[in-house]
Formats: C-alpha cells, sequence, structure tokens
C-alpha cells in the first residue's frame, strides 16, 4: 500500500473545464461524469482554477435571482487549487484528507493537468489493500 502513487488511482479520461466556459456546461460535465469538482485549464492544461458543485449552486442560484443569463466559469472558480503530483502516496494523501479539504485533487506533472484523484479513488483503493473491508458485491446480469 506505501508504493501506491497518485498515478495508480487517479481518473484520466475526463476532459478538463476550460476558461470561457459556460457554467452550464460544467454543471452537465460534473453529473455525467459523477464528481464533485473539476479543474479549470489554460490552453496548455495548466491547471489555474478549481469549479465545485457548491460553487455552480451557488453562482447559478445568484445569477436565476438576478436574472443574469448564464455564467463563466472564470468569474465563478477558486484560483488557488491544491493539486498533487502523480508520485505522491496514495496514503500520504488519504492521511492529509480532513473536513474542509477538498474532495477532488488535480494531477499535475510537469506544469500540465495529467488527471484527477477523488476521495472515492482513495477509498475503493485503502479497501482493495486490504484493510478489513469488504468491497460491496455490484448487481450483475445474472442476479
Amino acid at each position: 500500500m506505501r508504493s501506491l502513487k497518485a498515478s495508480d488511482v487517479m481518473w484520466n479520461h475526463i476532459e478538463p473545464i476550460r476558461c470561457g466556459e459556460p457554467l452550464t456546461r460544467v454543471v452537465k460535465a460534473l453529473l455525467k461524469n459523477h464528481v464533485t469538482g473539476l479543474p479549470v485549464v489554460d490552453e496548455h492544461r495548466k491547471v489555474i482554477g478549481f469549479i465545485s458543485e457548491q460553487d455552480c449552486i451557488h453562482a447559478l442560484l445568484v445569477s436565476s435571482y438576478h436574472c443574469e443569463g448564464d455564467p463563466i466559469v472564470d468569474d465563478v472558480m477558486f484560483r488557488e487549487p491544491v493539486t498533487i503530483s502523480p508520485e505522491m502516496a496514495v496514503v500520504d494523501l488519504a492521511q492529509n484528507l480532513g473536513a474542509g479539504k477538498p474532495k477532488v485533487y488535480p494531477v499535475v506533472d510537469h506544469g500540465r493537468l495529467v488527471g484527477i484523484v477523488t476521495r472515492t479513488a482513495i477509498l475503493a483503493e485503502l479497501a482493495r489493500a486490504g484493510c478489513g473491508i469488504e468491497l460491496p458485491k455490484y448487481a450483475t446480469a445474472e442476479d
């Protein structure tokens, strides 16, 4: 377990959010990918922000109340996101999780986004590693 790295549990198939994108597009991406937040990147895939479900909820409430139309991600995103290295040990990351900490971590290599690690991925890996937790059986077509 100690040798497991962020790169071993990261998702690298999720398309990041780009500057200028409307918030409705962000909401669709969050819901489609079942994540609580996504990194915002520039044209070189450098992480410049982070947008969460909570950010979207607040911005959409405000914009609908004031009839302002669809906000863009630049107006809503958090501009100082916490990023991690692909080499970071999953155990170290798990020990740093806590109240008020991010639920999704952008993984950055040489200044570019290469994936994300979610709390769910960390939990699943800890369970798989034999921490005495049996993973639930998922229903199959044969059940």
